[in-house]
């Protein structure tokens, strides 16, 4: 009967683990999932949680935010602004789970056209529009025309999966 047990409980780990790992898969943010900087609170960060952290981070982008590429820096110019506590999660979304690259970013494309005609989650809709804040900052210093042109219709891809999200079905 022992054995029984464990072969029983063995499976449901087993079948739970494989659930789980293609959850991740599957997700369009994948390293959002992952365990960062050591503290359990900061899986699948998400900054707005309310209307002021909505009109916080408008300031923040009106403030002229960068994200950088590579270095995965995130700046602020004001101060002020950049020292709030509820800016350090904005911190990590942007230096951990957004994606950098342009293969990266063509991966999160390729994803949200596979959603079909489901509404993104809210998590999903803030990372992608800061994904679009990043892709916009990076073809304003793109010099090298392919590059440029690669880059717009990557930007132009995250806009229309953004706009189709807003628009009522």
């Amino acid at each position: 009967m022992t054995q029984w047990w464990w072969a029983l409980l063995t499976v449901g780990y087993l079948s739970i683990y494989l659930g789980a790992a293609q959850h991740h898969r599957k997700a369009l943010f994948p390293s959002a999932y992952r365990i960062k900087r050591g503290t359990y609170s900061l899986v699948n960060p998400t900054f707005q949680q309310s209307a002021e952290d909505v009109n916080l981070l408008f300031e923040i982008l009106l403030a002229g935010m960068q994200i950088e590429d590579e270095r995965h820096t995130m700046l602020i110019p004001d101060e002020e602004l950049a020292s709030l506590r509820s800016v350090q999660k904005l911190d990590v979304i942007c230096e951990d789970v957004l994606p950098k690259s342009l293969s990266d970013i063509r991966r999160l494309i390729a994803g949200l056209a596979r959603q079909g005609g489901r509404p993104l989650s809210q998590q999903d809709f803030e990372r992608t529009v800061l994904t679009l804040v990043h892709g916009a900052q990076i073809l304003g210093h793109m010099s090298d025309r392919q590059q440029r042109e690669v880059w717009t219709e990557a930007v132009m891809q995250l806009f229309r999966a953004i706009q189709k999200d807003l628009r009522p079905s």
